[in-house]
C-alpha cells in the first residue's frame, strides 16, 4: 500500500548528473589552473629570450596583462554577478584562454607574441576572482572547505614547476609552448565540468539566516572598516611578489648555490599549500582579521631579517613562514570577504580584492626593482616597513568595528 504520507514530504533538491560532488570537480578545475603558470614562471622568460625579446619586452609581455586585468576585473566580475551562474563566466574565460595560446605557433617578434600572450593571459585573470568568490559561496553553503580546495592549485604550480624544468633538461627547449598550450587546453576542459554554484532561491547562505548582515550592493559594504583589511592584504602581496621577482637574483649575488635556491623556493609553495589544507581546523580558533594581521606582523619579522643576507639555514625557516605571511592571510581575507557579502556582489568583491593586490603588486615591483639597485638586499627592509603599515590597517579596521567571527 502506498505511504499517502509521503506525499506530504518536501522533495530533496535536485542531484547533479556527474557521478563526482562539486567541490571534487572544482577541484580538479583548480588543480590543473594553475599549472600553465607553473610551466612559464620556469621556463616563460627564457622562452622569451629565445624568440629574440630584450628583457625590456619580455617585462612588457608580462606587464600589459596585468594593467588590463586592472581596468576590467570589477567589469567582469558584475558580469559574472548577475550571470545566472557564476559558472558560465568561469567557462568563457577558461576556453578563450586555451584558444588564444595556438596563436604562439604562428608569430613571432615584440608585437605578435606581446597580443597574442596577452590576449591568452588576461581571460585567464580576470575569472581567477570568479572562481575564488564561486568556490567560497559553495563550500560555505555546504560546509566544506575552500582551503582544501584553493591549496590544490597550488599543488598543480609547484608540479608543473619542476616538471617544466625536467622536461626542458631533457627533451630541449621546444617542448615548452607544446606543453603550456596543452595546459591551458586542459583547464578549459577541465572547466566545462565544473558545477553550477549559485544556491537556489530557497537556500540562504548561513551568516544572512543568523545574522542579516551581507551587503548586496557594492556602495554598502565599501567603508573603512571593511576596506582596510583589503588594503592590508593587498600590501602584503606587493611584498610577496618581490620575493618571487627577486629572492633568486639576491641570493645568488649573495652566494647561495642555484642547486640550492630552487628548493628554497619550492619550500615556500610547500608550507603554502600545507596550510591551505589545514585551514578548516584554524578557521574557527579566531576571527579571520586577527588571521590577516598576524600575517602582516610575521611579514614584517620575515622581511627584516631577509634584509641581513642571512645563511641558507635561517633562509629555510623563513621560507616555511610562508604559511602564516601569505597562506594565512590570503584565505583570512576571503573569507573575511563573503562574512559581509552576499552572493549578488560576491564575485564583484572579490574582484575588487584582486585589483587591489595586481596595482599593490605593480608599484612594488617597479619600487623594489630601483631599491636593489641602491640597496641590495636592505631593501627587504623597506618591504618590512610595508608590512608594518599592513598590520596598521588592521589595527584600525578593528579599532572602527569589533571583529564578529571576521
Amino acid at each position: 500500500m502506498t505511504d499517502l504520507g509521503d506525499e506530504q514530504k518536501p522533495l530533496p533538491p535536485a542531484r547533479s548528473r556527474s557521478p563526482l560532488s562539486a567541490e571534487l570537480r572544482t577541484t580538479f578545475y583548480y588543480g590543473v589552473t594553475f599549472m600553465s603558470s607553473g610551466a612559464a614562471v620556469a621556463y616563460g622568460g627564457i622562452w622569451f629570450a629565445k624568440q629574440g625579446l630584450t628583457s625590456g619586452e619580455i617585462g612588457i609581455v608580462n606587464a600589459l596583462p596585468v594593467l588590463l586585468t586592472l581596468a576590467l576585473n570589477l567589469v567582469v566580475g558584475r558580469l559574472a554577478d548577475r550571470a545566472r551562474d557564476w559558472r558560465n563566466v568561469i567557462i568563457v574565460g577558461a576556453l578563450l584562454g586555451a584558444a588564444f595560446p595556438f596563436g604562439l605557433f604562428f608569430v613571432g617578434g615584440f608585437l605578435g607574441i606581446l597580443l597574442v600572450w596577452t590576449a591568452g593571459a588576461l581571460p585567464i585573470a580576470v575569472i581567477g576572482p570568479v572562481a575564488d568568490a564561486a568556490t567560497l559561496r559553495l563550500t560555505k553553503r555546504n560546509g566544506t572547505d575552500f582551503g582544501t580546495i584553493r591549496a590544490w592549485g597550488t599543488v598543480g604550480y609547484m608540479v608543473l614547476n619542476v616538471a617544466t624544468a625536467f622536461l626542458v633538461s631533457a627533451a630541449g627547449a621546444v617542448v615548452f609552448l607544446p606543453l603550456y598550450v596543452a595546459l591551458s587546453v586542459l583547464r578549459g576542459v577541465v572547466a566545462l565540468f565544473l558545477p553550477r554554484f549559485r544556491a537556489p532561491p530557497q537556500a540562504p547562505t548561513i551568516a544572512a539566516a543568523l545574522s542579516g548582515t551581507e551587503a548586496k550592493r557594492l556602495r554598502d559594504v565599501m567603508k573603512p572598516w571593511f576596506l582596510l583589511p583589503l588594503i592590508g592584504f593587498s600590501i602584503i602581496q606587493g611584498t610577496h611578489i618581490i620575493l618571487n621577482a627577486f629572492a633568486a637574483l639576491l641570493w645568488k649575488e649573495q652566494g647561495i648555490p642555484e642547486e640550492v635556491i630552487g628548493p628554497l623556493i619550492a619550500l615556500a609553495s610547500f608550507a603554502e599549500a600545507a596550510t591551505m589544507f589545514a585551514w578548516k581546523r584554524v578557521a574557527a580558533r579566531f576571527p579571520a582579521r586577527y588571521a590577516i594581521l598576524l600575517s602582516a606582523v610575521t611579514s614584517a619579522v620575515r622581511w627584516a631579517v631577509m634584509g641581513f643576507s642571512p645563511p641558507i639555514w635561517v633562509l629555510t625557516f623563513l621560507q616555511l613562514l610562508q604559511s602564516l605571511t601569505y597562506a594565512i592571510g590570503l584565505l583570512g581575507t576571503v573569507h573575511f570577504i563573503t562574512k559581509w557579502t552576499s552572493e549578488d556582489i560576491a564575485a564583484e568583491v572579490q574582484s575588487f580584492f584582486m585589483m587591489l593586490q595586481q596595482a599593490s603588486s605593480v608599484i612594488a615591483l617597479a619600487g623594489f626593482g630601483w631599491l636593489i639597485g641602491i640597496m641590495g638586499a636592505k631593501g627587504y627592509l623597506v618591504a618590512s616597513g610595508f608590512a608594518v603599515l599592513a598590520a596598521l590597517c588592521l589595527w584600525v579596521s578593528m579599532r572602527l568595528k569589533q571583529p564578529q567571527g571576521a
